[in-house]
């Protein structure tokens, strides 16, 4: 195996490196607030076609014609700067791309620029009190009043683990709009905005005592007919890309490779029987084998990044859902490590103050916090169980669930 790259990509790695330079910023930028110098750098780095890479220059993305690699070694070098690049956030992450892909022109026009530049900010509605795992039997209902050019969407019903959606400007969703239709096809992906009556957004708390997530109620509140993205029905089709999207943020390997890193400093900082705790052969051998499902992690991703280099886009889809299976899993493992090696520390409960972020290396609490979350993620994007039912009959040719017939 081969995994060097050639003199192109190296030479574009070289500039990657001297732009990433400029962070920090220097001299009368550095006294801009935090999020001017974020806004700031991040402009300069999509007119250098760095960020956003992939997004079309008229939707104010980088402009840059696809390249796997590039889109790689952005990521590493941009990471390993603590520089901002591509956002995480939903809307940039996730929505920006599927509205690349599927959405109308005049919706790239309206929503891409400004969620780019985070000026609006979105919240995917797509879990139900009764339709968590089973997302095709949702029931939130959508039913169009006037013509498909000038009419609404009249929507009734209940979302629930949405998350961020008490900070959110819109919600990108998926609502039954053809009640006849059979369950996967009686589902359309709309665009609506949460400032409006008929939309009650209660926060739920949560053990960590965050507020994450929320529940979101509709009572004939509305969105504009032209707010659907792709066709009456195809809907369901329209959230695998975005669930493609959020998939690949979670079994992101930069992030895990940046918490192992912190659990090294922190076995370094705390103490067990009087020494560093990094010293005992114990700790020793559960860092060992942390960093093997770390490895694992990053080494499975290199696979499908050749084989998205090659153009064999097929091979990356198996690979892509058993990444963040295994990362999850992955993740708890180092959060547990963490967590134990707080001894009574570890019965704090987070502070305000660490729930914000994730508190990486910000205290014992911040840990805390991270090792609850860390068992959130194995639900998010697609539960591990239906993972694994996705695994075994598409990628090993077991016989599908038994399901109704009618």
């Amino acid at each position: 195996m081969d995994l060097r790259y050639d003199e192109e990509h190296e030479r574009f790695r070289g500039e990657v490196r001297e732009f990433l330079k400029g962070w920090p910023l220097q001299d009368d930028e550095a006294a801009l607030s935090e999020t001017e110098q974020i806004e700031l750098f991040r402009s300069r780095a999509i007119e250098r076609g760095y960020v956003y890479r992939d997004i079309p220059a008229e939707y104010g993305g980088g402009g840059q014609e696809p390249d796997v690699l590039k889109d790689h070694i952005v990521r590493e070098e941009f990471s390993r700067a603590g520089a901002p690049g591509s956002s995480y956030l939903q809307g940039p992450a996730m929505l920006a791309p599927t509205l690349i892909e599927f959405g109308s022109e005049a919706q790239r026009r309206r929503f891409v620029p400004p969620t780019l530049r985070e000026e609006i900010r979105w919240c995917q509605g797509y879990s139900e009190p009764g339709s968590g795992s089973d997302l095709a039997s949702l029931q939130c209902s959508a039913v169009l009043e006037g013509g498909e050019s000038d009419g609404e969407w009249v929507i009734n019903g209940q979302k629930i683990w949405t998350s961020n959606a008490q900070e959110a400007d819109w919600l990108f969703g998926l609502f039954r709009t053809e009640p006849d239709a059979t369950k996967h096809k009686g589902i359309s992906y709309l665009l609506v905005p949460l400032d409006q009556p008929g939309i009650e957004i209660r926060p739920l708390r949560q053990m960590t005592g965050g507020e994450d997530f929320n529940e979101v109620f509709f009572e004939n509140a509305r969105t504009a007919a032209d707010c659907i993205v792709g066709q009456r029905g195809q809907g369901w089709q329209v959230s695998r890309a975005t669930l493609k999207h959020e998939r690949n943020l979670i079994a992101n390997p930069n992030l895990m490779r940046e918490h192992f890193d912190d659990l090294v400093e922190l076995a370094r900082r705390v103490l067990r029987n009087g020494r560093p705790a990094i010293e005992d052969p114990g700790v020793r051998q559960r860092l060992a084998e942390i960093e093997c499902h770390v490895r694992t992690n990053e080494t499975s991703n290199l696979r499908q990044l050749s084989a998205a280099h090659r153009g064999e886009e097929l091979k990356c889809m198996l690979p892509m859902m058993m990444n963040k299976l295994y990362s999850t899993d992955s993740m708890q493992r180092l959060m547990k490590l963490a967590y134990e090696l707080l001894g009574s520390d570890g019965l704090l409960a987070p502070r305000e103050a660490d729930l914000a972020g994730y508190a990486r290396g910000e205290g014992p609490t911040g840990w805390v916090e991270q090792w609850i979350f860390s068992l959130g993620p194995a639900i998010a994007g697609g539960a591990t169980n239906i993972q694994l039912n996705i695994i075994g009959e598409r990628g090993y040719g077991l016989p599908r669930d038994l399901r109704p017939t009618s």
